[in-house]
């Protein structure tokens, strides 16, 4: 907790001052640092601080203003970048100015990405690396307000971000100044466009006090942890509403924040940094506890047999409920031999992992808490800012299958047809150039999230499907696709599954298989892999699906099973569309 001295400090009311506020209070020797030249470079609290100044006063040297104070008078300035300390330094330079930040998915297609740009009518867009420098350079005919690009990797040719570097003469230093006393905490901070599940972006418009409500929020949630003076590792991409925002709640509680260099080196980060916690997404969680069975299958003899005793073990746990001496004494002996060797791959020092964006399995929650590393499932949607509601560190405020408590200074009511409706500073300004859209969602104070849920004991959201993905078969029956594609994601074959069946006689799904494991399959059998496309082809393989499905289906009512499936040959992915 914090202590009286740092409570008497002024609060954040825009974004950018929780870089203020950690500078007064506890000013960092590594606010932020990447891997350069395979070196981590740090970057200390007062190097971001002043970068940050210096590169509001260049924006403001070309002109970059806050209009004439509206959300469509505003300059737009895009990132498109993985994440990396520059990203950070650029969206707070951007807030100072009173312009409004667009971040962009790297892997976005083309069209969506002209979209966005032509929608915002951007006027400066920062860039990651040449691949992206290229990408917008081949659309940029169709972009009439852009005026400049900057690179943050070197680009023959391109202007870099470091240009803008410059120290400020004393009059502009102090314009700097003005300009940022003149951002208001109800101004528009940053427009994120979503694209939902179909059709064309919309751009959810969040001021600064609906993401800094949700920094105070998310504070409390994880200095529950501990976290002050301790390191988080970063990889979820910064232009999604739960990095971004987890990334201000950092700086906030003091917390050094580590890049990862990439999806593929997070093992090998996470050993280096050895952060108390991270936040993720269920899908990495699954692929870690994979990579941990893999290993454990690997084994021979006693080895093998003790490692599935304790992930068995594992498997049993609860929180909130009495357990058995006898559970608790074998649990403290597979500590000992299996789960502390979990914990040193994972870092050695890492206490908590806060996970959002979809359902976690039951089972993942139950491995790793058993393991000691506690899973925090928490819920929301980018309108919201986009935290809801999330599982605490402290057992008495978790629960297994919930999302846990709402958050402070969030209210939540459940509709008569089970949609949660949600009211607070964090519920978005609406969506950018469409009042109608935002007539949708937004009914007096209250957000309409398209979710169904219930609260459990009074105090613990649970998310039961979402509202627009509820289906009736031609026989009248109501399905929820969400509980049955949570269940057969379990199967280490299935990677990703659609469960369909609108007005059909039966359920059935869209499943793409988890191609590793083929490949595996194919090399027990002593077999060639034959390709993707050739695999889900293949009879024997249709037939190992075939029995995962029927295995999960069990657990659901005969209208609510999957009857028939079709193998995709490639996964679904933003950049595929």
């Amino acid at each position: 907790m914090q202590n009286k001295n740092l409570m008497q400090a002024e609060e954040p009311k825009r974004l950018f001052d929780c870089l203020t506020y950690q500078l007064k209070n506890f000013p960092l020797e590594d606010m932020l640092s990447a891997k350069e030249n395979g070196v981590w470079r740090k970057y200390s609290t007062q190097e971001v601080s002043h970068k940050v100044d210096q590169l509001t006063a260049a924006l403001l040297a070309l002109g970059i203003s806050r209009g004439d104070g509206t959300t469509e008078g505003r300059d737009k300035i895009a990132i498109i970048s993985h994440n990396c300390p520059e990203w950070m330094l650029v969206d707070m330079a951007i807030q100072q100015t009173g312009a409004v930040s667009v971040p962009v998915y790297p892997n976005i297609n083309n069209s969506e990405l002209q979209f966005i740009l032509q929608d915002a009518s951007v006027k400066i867009v920062f860039v990651g690396d040449a691949a992206l420098y290229e990408k917008l350079q081949s659309i940029s005919s169709g972009l009439p307000a852009l005026k400049d690009m900057y690179t943050f990797e070197p680009v023959p040719e391109a202007k870099n971000w470091q240009e803008l570097l410059v120290e400020p003469t004393p009059a502009a230093a102090q314009q700097v100044q003005q300009r940022r006393a003149a951002v208001n905490e109800t101004d528009l901070a940053t427009i994120l466009y979503t694209s939902g599940t179909t059709g064309t972006p919309k751009g959810v418009m969040l001021s600064h006090r609906n993401v800094v409500s949700n920094v105070f929020g998310s504070a409390k949630v994880i200095q529950e942890v501990g976290v002050r003076g301790k390191k988080a590792l970063s990889f979820l991409p910064l232009n999604h509403a739960f990095e971004r925002m987890a990334t201000y709640c950092f700086f906030y509680s003091g917390v050094s924040v580590y890049y990862a260099e990439g999806m593929e080196k997070i093992g090998e980060n996470l050993r280096e940094v050895k952060p108390t916690l991270f936040t993720t997404v269920p899908r990495l969680l699954e692929k870690v506890y994979e990579g941990i069975v893999a290993k454990g299958n690997a084994l021979k003899g006693t080895k093998k047999k003790l490692f599935f005793w304790a992930l068995k073990l594992a498997e049993q746990f609860e929180i909130n409920q009495p357990q058995s001496i006898n559970y608790r004494l074998q649990l403290a002996l597979a500590d000992k031999l299996i789960f502390s060797k979990w914990r040193e791959a994972l870092g050695g020092e890492l206490k908590a992992v806060i996970t959002g964006a979809a359902a976690c399995q039951v089972r993942l929650l139950k491995v790793f808490t058993a393991a000691g590393i506690v899973i925090q499932e928490g819920y929301g949607l980018t309108e919201a800012s986009p935290i809801i509601s999330g599982n605490r560190y402290s057992e008495k405020n978790r629960m297994f299958g919930t999302v846990g408590p709402l958050l402070e200074n969030v209210e939540v009511k459940i509709a008569p047809d089970g949609e949660i409706l949600c009211k607070g500073h964090n519920v978005m300004m609406g969506y950018y150039k469409r009042p109608d859209l935002t007539a949708e969602v937004i009914e007096g104070e209250w957000l309409h999230t398209g979710d169904i849920g219930t609260m459990v004991e009074g105090k613990f959201l649970k998310i039961t499907d979402r509202k627009k993905e509820l289906f009736k078969t031609s026989g009248g029956k109501y399905v929820a696709p969400q509980p049955i594609e949570n269940r057969m994601v379990e199967s280490n074959w299935i990677e990703q599954i659609m469960v369909v069946g609108e007005l059909q006689k039966f359920v059935g799904a869209l499943i793409v298989p988890a191609f590793h494991t083929l490949k595996e399959w194919y090399a027990q059998q002593g077999l060639p892999y034959p390709g993707d496309a050739a695999a889900v082809a293949d009879k024997e393989v249709r037939a190992l699906f075939r029995e995962a499905i029927d295995h999960y289906n069990q657990f659901f009512n005969p209208v609510e099973q999957v009857k028939k499936f079709v193998l995709m040959p490639h996964q679904w992915t933003i950049g595929g569309g």
